[in-house]
């Protein structure tokens, strides 16, 4: 959660430098939701975000080198510096990727889940028991792909769990003005699965929810419609000057910050002391400050890697490193077109 919060931190500042460049939206304040999940979740497993990726990708394991880079469109970036802040993607580590536009993701989530329970039962696979978790916010609960997938896993009984991040706004719209059943969780029932609203800015109740969640998923039972309430602490993205929020109700979830709240349970539990937990942040800050370093002395792109893996090329025409289509098929006159 501390290197989330801190990662996400640089981010801002580095944005603001001219680091990184369209949209960045940062996950502070929901640090409760990747770790209780995520940090559940096996390497084989699967997890689908949205455009507020950072955090998913730290949480499943890519390196903050790989993350960072990637925002600084540099080639060591886990998207070789083509996917940028919103589309996160590391196959080594079972992100399936962030995506830009909302519920574009579940579907794809749902996909992983159905490959899952495919080698399962028809391929006799019986090592194939990962489970997938598609993370993405309230505003996508009105979208039909939320709702078509809901309706394909519990037809099909497959390994996902559905986890909204209820951070009550959709980029500038209040969650209870744009829905007409704002209890997200009772739409799972509706369905016939699971719904579960918990505290999203507990890290430990979410924690048991998800426990729950995973094994229910892992077992073969189906799967489970998550509803986390929990808050993001700036604007919905680094160009959003966060002007339409109430000031009373910022400083309402910002006295229940989740990583504050875990750090006053732990001592009070007499789990850490105080210089247990400076030694994790310190920790923290050299892993940030090494991933800004790295980042910042790495190659960009070379220009002919701009076309890679967007045409698949079946005659071979091949795509120089100028950016024009090289083609010596002598029925096409033109010879080199732009593309």
């Amino acid at each position: 959660m501390v290197l989330g919060r801190s990662f996400e931190d640089m981010c801002a500042q580095m944005y603001y430098r001219g680091k990184m460049f369209g949209f960045v939206h940062l996950y502070n304040g929901q640090e409760a939701v990747s770790s209780g999940f995520i940090k559940l979740l096996k390497a084989k497993d699967y997890v689908c975000s949205t455009y507020r990726d950072h955090v998913h990708a730290l949480s499943k394991g890519v390196p903050a080198r790989a993350v960072m880079s990637e925002l600084f469109g540099r080639t060591t970036g886990c998207c070789r510096g083509q996917g940028g802040s919103m589309h996160m993607f590391s196959k080594e580590h079972g992100l399936l990727g962030g995506f830009a536009f909302i519920g574009e993701g579940i579907p794809v989530a749902t996909g992983a889940a159905f490959s899952t329970k495919y080698k399962r039962e028809v391929l006799k696979d019986d090592s194939a028991d990962a489970v997938t978790v598609a993370f993405f916010g309230d505003g996508t609960c009105n979208n039909g792909q939320f709702f078509e997938c809901l309706n394909m896993a519990a037809l099909w009984k497959l390994p996902i769990i559905f986890v909204v991040e209820n951070n009550l706004w959709a980029i500038g719209m209040s969650h209870v003005r744009a829905t007409s059943v704002p209890e997200i969780w009772k739409k799972g029932p509706a369905f016939g699965m699971p719904g579960v609203h918990v505290d999203g800015m507990d890290v430990l109740k979410v924690r048991e929810v998800a426990k729950e969640a995973v094994a229910r998923a892992r077992r073969g039972d189906g799967p489970t419609l998550v509803e986390c309430e929990t808050y993001r602490f700036r604007g919905h993205s680094l160009a959003d000057p966060d002007e339409l929020r109430d000031p009373a109700e910022k400083a309402h979830y910002a006295a229940r910050d989740p990583i504050v709240a875990l750090r006053k349970y732990l001592i009070e539990n007499n789990l850490a002391n105080e210089s247990d937990l400076k030694a994790i942040e310190k920790k923290i800050d050299e892993i940030v400050e090494d991933a800004v370093e790295f980042a910042d002395a790495s190659p960009h792109p070379q220009r002919g890697q701009l076309l890679e893996n967007v045409f698949a090329d079946p005659k071979g025409f091949g795509i120089g490193p100028d950016g024009r289509y090289r083609c010596e098929d002598p029925g096409f006159t033109a010879g080199t077109a732009h593309v």
